[in-house]
């Protein structure tokens, strides 16, 4: 049985208390249409979505972001960043620490509208002190309508991307939307989902019927599977990149692209390895102009301090998964801006 615990107003009501700013406005414009031009091939810029697994806590997030938009000036002729601020965190057995969402009220409760409204501080202070905006998983595609305005990119994970209402939803987000390959690696499911965000949709929503027109830079995301018996198993080398290319084409997807994740399955969660995989697959790019074409940008796990803990006791230490530390991520995306 649920039991009914707190109303949570519509997304309009939260968006009113804490609205983008005119230069805000301007700022996610020339953003999106950015990285839309990255997607689409108009640009030879490469897409870099960057940050820690989770940002658990505000502080420690705006100094990596500060960060970012600093190093963002000495590399915008190459890269496109993307702060990854992911305020949601999905849970393989459904218990445990599930992101800013359900932030605690005064007494420790979860409160969801709390939640809403610590999430929206967040990316607006991000905008405010690194000029970028940012990139959040949509883990629950009803609450995409709350963070929609702020969000220059929008990643459904491996654990969503064969749901039916997550695909819908994507199709009606004007920004970019990164697809992950399902937990099984399963390739055709993945075209199969990119398919389905490209296309018009009609659907239920909160409370309404709606439409949609369907999202030509919804794009492909490898992250690697896990097979039967729990091992990783990578898939961004070449030969699976080129598989994925044959069937992209086969399908006439609008603006093929896929974005290489260099952590979870790819590296077997051993976050130095990141380094490694964008050194490979910036490799493969130089071998071969079709993989150039059809491989646009990195996901990479990064935080201030190398690492994770369990408990929040390191400023700037991932809570989650283990992420590079912010030396490793300077020298990474300023080498990859010299390759591009």
């Amino acid at each position: 049985m649920l039991e009914k615990q707190y109303f949570i107003p519509e997304p309009e009501e939260f968006i009113s208390e804490t609205p983008m700013t005119a230069e805000m406005k301007k700022i996610k414009k020339a953003r999106d249409e950015e990285i839309r031009d990255v997607i689409a091939g108009r640009s030879d810029k490469m897409l870099i979505v960057v940050g820690p697994c989770s940002a658990h806590e505000p502080a420690p997030t705006l100094e990596y972001i500060s960060r970012l938009g600093k190093l963002n000036q000495k590399v915008k002729d190459k890269l496109v960043i993307v702060p990854r601020i992911y305020t949601n965190k999905p849970r393989t057995k459904g218990v445990g620490y599930k992101g800013m969402f359900l932030q605690p009220d005064p007494e420790g409760a979860a409160d969801i509208a709390r939640g809403i409204r610590s999430i929206r501080a967040l990316h607006l202070a991000a905008i405010n002190e690194s000029g970028l905006t940012s990139a959040d998983e949509m883990l629950y595609p009803e609450n995409t309508a709350y963070v929609e305005d702020l969000l220059s990119y929008h990643a459904v994970g491996a654990r969503s991307v064969e749901d039916q209402l997550h695909r819908q939803v994507a199709s009606g987000i004007d920004a970019p939307v990164g697809l992950k390959n399902p937990m099984s690696g399963n390739i055709i499911a993945l075209i199969n989902s990119i398919f389905a965000a490209q296309s018009p949709q009609i659907f239920k929503y909160r409370n309404y019927q709606v439409s949609s027109d369907g999202n030509p830079y919804a794009h492909a995301i490898l992250r690697g599977g896990v097979d039967g018996a729990g091992a990783d198993v990578p898939n961004f080398h070449y030969e699976t990149v080129m598989q994925l290319t044959e069937m992209y084409r086969g399908s006439k997807l609008e603006n093929p692209a896929i974005v290489i994740d260099c952590n979870h399955s790819n590296s077997g969660k051993q976050f130095k390895q990141q380094i490694r995989i964008a050194e490979e697959v910036m490799q493969n790019r130089r071998f071969d102009n079709d993989f150039k074409t059809m491989v646009k940008g990195f996901m990479i796990e990064s935080f201030l301090v190398e690492g994770n803990q369990k408990h929040d006791e390191v400023f700037g230490k991932s809570i989650t998964d283990p992420c590079l530390g912010w030396e490793d991520t300077e020298r990474l995306l300023l080498d990859l801006a010299e390759q591009v």
